[in-house]
């Protein structure tokens, strides 16, 4: 009387095999990246967009400044070069929405900045009637400039890729601390263009300079070399910084109701334009790297997709199934390398499915580990803009002075600023 084998042996003949689903990950990794290159594509021309802003903000704090006697012809100037890079993002935006494919919080992200830049018009309008002062101003433009790291923020922690992540996380901070330099040469426009020095707006003029170097740092840390290299030959630019030093100094140490010269405004402008202009052509830089990056690793994943359709891999199983299949369970082949026998099959391309399987596993731990590390310092900017938030309503106090309040209280308890932003968050929770 013969056995029948079981239902689960005589079902596995006609599974699909290892190598099926290997090809499958390869293709879901190929559909990442290529949600991942969309999403870097918009970044760019946000990214550009960033920069025209920057420059109409500062315009139109000179403007309301000096009650409209300067930089009127600039800036109406300027608002076109806006305007050419509003169109940009929306037709980069129009192209991805056939291919949606993103996260749920990247299309928040565009919905607000969307938003914002519908809402554009009307403050520009507000600014030619100089019905709003410079603060007001520039808090209109920093929301809505805001609105665009926000963008860039919800891309790179949804980046699939290590070395995508790692530079998509260093150039958040870089343009965070771009952002922060176009805030500074806005503050200092009003300060000559107003002629008196204002002890609050000084303050807010120092924690400016503090939080760039902040961001700095934290964007040195996730650079690739090239990009630091880069960075440096920015930082050591001799004439501006030269200027933007000395009239800082100026300002900065000046006494209450003490006279700033106006005409040093202009000076001032034009010398803290030109720093942020050599900061866009490294940003500029990075982008371009950004997308030769996705494109690499879209080429890598595609040829490698390919090599596991090769019928020479195909026929690797009728080998494995030859030699019985027990080499997966040799205890003594290393993990990083294809088990005892595999050297006869030929070429590299002629691995084992085991040796395949462990390579891809490796591989996507060390992506993981990577990708991690990248969203952790994300979370952690996260959580003291949280924390910042809350310190602002609760005391009714500016961004620039909760920031402050926040890192005087880490230093005077020797703790981290995160660790002072998480235990005031724990704090919030628990009042009405």
């Amino acid at each position: 009387m013969s056995v029948p084998f079981p239902m689960h042996i005589t079902g596995a003949l006609s599974m699909k095999s290892p190598l099926h689903y290997l090809a499958a990950a390869r293709r879901a990794e190929i559909a990442e990246l290529q949600q991942l290159r969309n999403a870097c594509s918009i970044v760019i021309r946000v990214s550009a967009l960033i920069h025209q802003l920057q420059k109409e903000r500062g315009l139109s704090s000179l403007l309301t400044a000096s009650q409209g006697v300067q930089g009127a012809a600039a800036l109406a100037a300027q608002r076109l070069a806006v305007d050419a890079g509003i169109d940009d993002v929306r037709n980069a935006l129009d192209v991805q929405d056939t291919h949606p494919h993103h996260t749920a919080r990247l299309y928040h992200a565009i919905a607000y900045l969307l938003q914002g830049l519908q809402a554009l018009p009307a403050l520009r309008a507000s600014v030619d009637a100089l019905t709003l002062t410079t603060h007001e101003s520039t808090a209109a433009f920093v929301r809505l400039v805001g609105g665009c790291l926000a963008l860039v923020f919800d891309a790179a922690d949804g980046a699939c890729d290590p070395d995508v992540s790692r530079l998509l996380v260093a150039m958040f901070h870089f343009m965070q601390g771009k952002e922060l330099a176009g805030q500074e040469r806005a503050t200092g426009a009003a300060a000559f263009g107003s002629r008196v020095n204002d002890v609050q707006r000084q303050r807010q003029w120092l924690d400016l300079i503090e939080s760039q170097e902040q961001c700095f740092q934290v964007f040195a840390e996730f650079s690739p070399p090239a990009v630091r290299e880069r960075w440096q030959a920015v930082s050591a630019q001799g004439a501006d910084m030269a200027t933007i030093e000395r009239l800082r100094r100026v300002a900065c140490t000046a006494l209450a109701g003490d006279s700033l010269d106006a005409d040093a405004g202009e000076r001032w402008f034009a010398a803290c334009s030109s720093r942020l202009d050599a900061m866009h052509a490294l940003e500029a830089w990075i982008t371009a790297e950004l997308a030769r990056l996705c494109a690499d690793k879209l080429e890598t994943a595609h040829s490698a997709l390919h090599a596991l359709q090769q019928p020479s891999q195909q026929s690797q199983e009728c080998r494995l199934a030859d030699h019985g299949g027990m080499e997966f369970f040799a205890v003594d082949a290393p993990c990083d390398l294809p088990p005892r026998g595999a050297a006869a099959y030929g070429p590299q391309i002629e691995r084992s499915i085991q040796a395949l399987v462990q390579e891809q596993s490796r591989r996507l731990q060390l992506m993981q580990a990577e990708i991690d590390k990248t969203r952790a310092a994300l979370a952690e900017r996260k959580t003291i803009e949280r924390a910042k938030g809350v310190l602002m309503h609760l005391r009714q106090i500016s961004e620039s002075d909760a920031h402050k309040l926040m890192r005087q209280t880490a230093m005077n308890q020797n703790r981290r600023l995160l660790d002072v932003a998480q235990a005031m968050l724990s704090a919030a929770d628990l009042l009405p």
